[in-house]
């Protein structure tokens, strides 16, 4: 696969769509046929990949099969919600729009939350936004995947956002219309119609949200979509769940799934504060040219794709040799930054050192709710003071250092830490952004061109609106970081055909993807690889009474503090090896396809 020409067909990009395509999995937990073969994949091919994954965001709708994101309803859905959201802007009083979510869903809320509030307060109004996420604010920087469970959590976090409010526009976010949070969430809004307007954001068709039971709960997330359905018809609820295609690595919804939710909710805002505030109607014309333009983006950023595959290639050998990335930020493409190391671990099973995220102006920069978080540990330390004072000093040349920043940031700024990192490592790069009307810090420019290896430099046409352009550069450097963390670490061996072999089990969500994961790769029946998961997870060969008794919140706990569940559940299962065997065979070979293959006969 590394030596051979990469294709991309249309068909292939249409495979998932077929009703026989893996039908008993969601949109959101399917494989993409584009990326079969991405662990064995050279780093340019890696990208394109994944350029050809996203692409499929914007595909038209073929047939009645799933709606997408630019389908007629999805965009008549947006206006309505633009509409509530423009009432609020125009008359706060009591008033909060509130957006939720998990994981990467919880994050991008907060980025989303900070943004808008920020616009307003330059307008002279107060912030009419506020965001939760499982966890808190310590779920911002680290992975806290348990309280995504919890939906009487849910709901105790958004009676205490929205206390003394009397009109509240809720804005919930699942990619895969499964997280307990959420659901919990949701049907307390149900049950308060006089104060709360849900809208659910999600990108797996109705019918495929969870329907299994929530412990404690009378309803599923099913049921109350098919709740929010019904009232949808009146405009008492909405569901904005367009189908965007498999995830590039398999139910990784860091990738699409946030990227479309940016777009998403970036662009209702968006007309919403148009309306509010600069007397422009929202329209469906307005709305689908603003979708067109993130559309835009993409094509813009991944005409990049060689400087991207540099990126990923210098990522990967750091990683490879047990070494580190470091993304050094300015503004809120630091906090993207930030995202993306903080979905490492349980995406990859990666630790929190191995690719880290620092902000300009640390807690200052980030404005969160509860402040500055350092006394929670290292993993916390988010300033560019941190990283001189942590990093900094152990630093060499096997490590990669990415300055990411804009024109409009204070460019002396960088040029003063690319000086100081250089100083350490020779393997420094920047990803940088500049609309087309020239570059006003050309002769800093300079400087760091001298001291990098390095420059990916995105040039973008000058829009109507500032801050229109400044949300497309957040999505670029999405992109590019999605890009670099998940093709690094393809190459360090932490990805399976296109699945997240070394997932942590932390959540039922990752525990049932796990057992189902097993059961593809291994042929096995459901309780065979159910039984090989948790021996791995208890790292016992045979399981007394006492594990097979316990729920699964019992064996998620556990798991928080083993590593490897699913490789070594995996080679046990296809070589009938101990796990003693099994861990043999992945500390000789930590590439999991090859340890596995080298077991085989």
């Amino acid at each position: 696969m590394a030596g051979a020409e990469w294709t991309c067909s249309l068909s292939t990009m249409r495979e998932w769509e077929s009703p026989d395509y893996e039908p008993l999995l969601p949109v959101s937990e399917k494989s993409n046929p584009l990326t079969r073969d991405i662990d064995r994949a050279s780093t340019n091919h890696i990208v394109r990949m994944l350029q050809a994954c996203d692409a499929q965001m914007f595909q038209e709708e073929a047939g009645t099969t799933y709606q997408r994101l630019l389908s007629d309803k999805v965009v008549k859905t947006m206006m309505e919600v633009a509409e509530r959201v423009e009432l609020i802007l125009k008359d706060p009083r009591d008033s909060l729009v509130v957006l939720s979510g998990c994981g990467t869903s919880g994050r991008l809320a907060f980025l989303i939350a900070s943004g808008f509030n920020r616009a307003l307060r330059q307008l002279n109004h107060s912030s009419v936004y506020s965001y939760i996420i499982a966890g808190g604010d310590r779920a911002l920087l680290s992975s806290q995947e348990a309280p995504e469970d919890d939906p009487k959590l849910g709901m105790l976090s958004l009676k205490k956002v929205c206390e003394g409010k009397r009109r509240v526009l809720f804005i919930g976010i699942s990619c895969g219309l499964s997280a307990p949070f959420v659901a919990g969430q949701l049907d307390l809004c149900l049950q308060h119609p006089e104060v709360y307007t849900p809208v659910l954001v999600g990108f797996n068709p109705a019918h495929q949200a969870r329907n299994e039971p929530i412990p404690g709960c009378t309803f599923t997330f099913h049921s109350v979509v098919q709740r929010m359905q019904e009232l949808s018809k009146s405009q008492m609820a909405f569901l904005i769940n367009p189908s965007v295609g498999p995830e590039a690595i398999s139910g990784s919804s860091r990738m699409k799934g946030g990227s479309a939710t940016k777009i998403l909710l970036e662009v209702i805002m968006s007309a919403a504060h148009a309306a509010a505030f600069s007397h422009t109607s929202i329209t469906y014309k307005g709305i689908l040219q603003h979708l067109r333009a993130y559309e835009k983006t993409l094509d813009i950023t991944y005409s990049q794709s060689e400087g991207i595959t540099g990126l990923v290639e210098a990522a990967g050998q750091s990683l490879r040799c047990g070494r580190r990335v470091c993304y050094l930020g300015w503004g809120s493409l630091a906090t993207l930054g930030l995202i993306d190391a903080s979905e490492c671990d349980p995406t990859f099973g990666a630790a929190y050192e191995d690719i880290r995220g620092f902000v300009n102006g640390g807690y200052r920069e980030l404005n969160n709710n509860d402040g500055p978080l350092t006394s929670l540990g290292p993993e916390f330390c988010i300033a560019h003071e941190d990283f001189l004072h942590q990093v900094l000093p152990s630093l060499s040349d096997r490590d990669t250092v990415l300055l990411i920043y804009t024109h409009s940031d204070d460019v002396s700024e960088v040029v003063r830490m690319a000086r100081r990192v250089r100083e350490k490592t020779s393997n420094l790069h920047a990803l940088y952004h500049q609309d087309g009307d020239g570059d006003t810090a050309a002769a800093l420019q300079g400087s760091i061109n001298e001291l990098c290896l390095s420059i990916l430099k995105i040039t973008w046409p000058s829009p109507a609106s500032g801050s229109s352009l400044h949300m497309q550069w957040e999505l670029s450097t999405k992109l590019v970081l999605n890009a670099l963390s998940t093709g690094a670490h393809i190459l360090k061996g932490k990805i399976y055909q296109n699945y997240m072999i070394d997932v942590q089990v932390t959540n039922s969500k990752l525990y049932r993807r796990a057992t189902c994961l097993l059961q593809k790769l291994s042929g096995c029946s459901e309780s065979q690889c159910e039984e090989a998961l948790l021996k791995s997870i208890y790292r016992v060969d045979e399981l007394a009474a006492g594990i097979t008794s316990s729920d699964m919140t019992a064996h998620t706990r556990t798991a928080r503090n083993t590593t490897k569940v699913v490789p070594l559940a995996l080679v046990c299962l296809l070589t009938g090896c101990s796990l003693m065997e099994a861990e043999s065979h992945l500390e000789q070979q930590p590439i999991v396809r090859e340890a596995v293959e080298a077991c085989l006969p």
